[in-house]
């Protein structure tokens, strides 16, 4: 992902205005603990340091940074500190995590595994679709214990239709956020580029999204441009 300089005339109040927006919703959301949680932000990419007791509430800190208006990049820098209460051992882990994926619907038994090493799992397999790898990492990261998530699972070499760049386009005709044609696609076999100007990282990230939906894709590159449509 692509992310541009702020071009505000004053770049440190628009820096400062992001960092007080970042805290400010932080401060808002009852599933992070604002107060372990230091903002700084340069050129309109927020860096956020200190530490968080669970790697869901380290997860949920990036996601409330990257939700903010102006926000063009995050540097996630938390470290996931569990207390006494929250550890457990790798084998604990390794079991919760294996009845996690399990118990979900859109996983077919056996096609996904976790290995867990110091709090950290590891995830491999193969599936069809990017959301379900998506699925794999939500179904183990809100569990007791986790330190953090590797995703290695690969996508099977789904068939996919010579007309696989106008799908993902009409796909986005049909958002109306996405009718200004601001997102360009660019398709070879199953590899697919994203340029072109969006407001925000969500509308990044939902065009990102959206591309992985179509079938026969095995990669995204996304090389959005983050606020070059508000700011530009």
């Amino acid at each position: 992902m692509r992310y541009i300089n702020c071009e505000w005339n004053h770049s440190m109040r628009c820096d400062s205005q992001l960092r007080q927006d970042v805290r400010d919703e932080l401060d808002w959301d009852p599933s992070v603990r604002a107060d372990r949680i230091g903002v700084a932000s340069i050129g309109g990419v927020v860096k956020l340091t200190g530490d968080s007791p669970t790697y869901a509430e380290n997860m949920a800190a990036e996601r409330l940074a990257k939700s903010i208006a102006g926000v063009m990049g995050v540097i996630n820098d938390l470290e996931v500190r569990l207390s006494q209460v929250d550890w457990r051992s790798d084998r604990e882990i390794s079991g919760a995590a294996a009845d996690a994926i399990r118990w979900r619907a859109s996983l077919l038994v056996g096609n996904v595994q976790a290995a867990v090493r110091s709090g950290w799992i590891t995830l491999k397999g193969c599936v069809d679709w990017q959301f379900q790898r998506r699925e794999a990492h939500q179904a183990v990261c809100n569990l007791i214990g986790v330190q953090g998530i590797i995703n290695r699972i690969e996508l099977h070499l789904l068939p996919h239709s010579t007309d696989i760049k106008e799908k993902i386009e009409a796909a986005f005709r049909r958002r109306a956020w996405l009718a200004d044609d601001h997102v360009r696609v660019g398709a070879e076999s199953g590899a697919i580029t994203l340029q072109g100007d969006v407001d925000s990282w969500s509308e990044s990230s939902e065009a990102e999204r959206i591309a992985w939906g179509a079938a026969g894709v095995t990669w995204v590159d996304n090389e959005l441009n983050i606020g070059a449509a508000s700011y530009g």
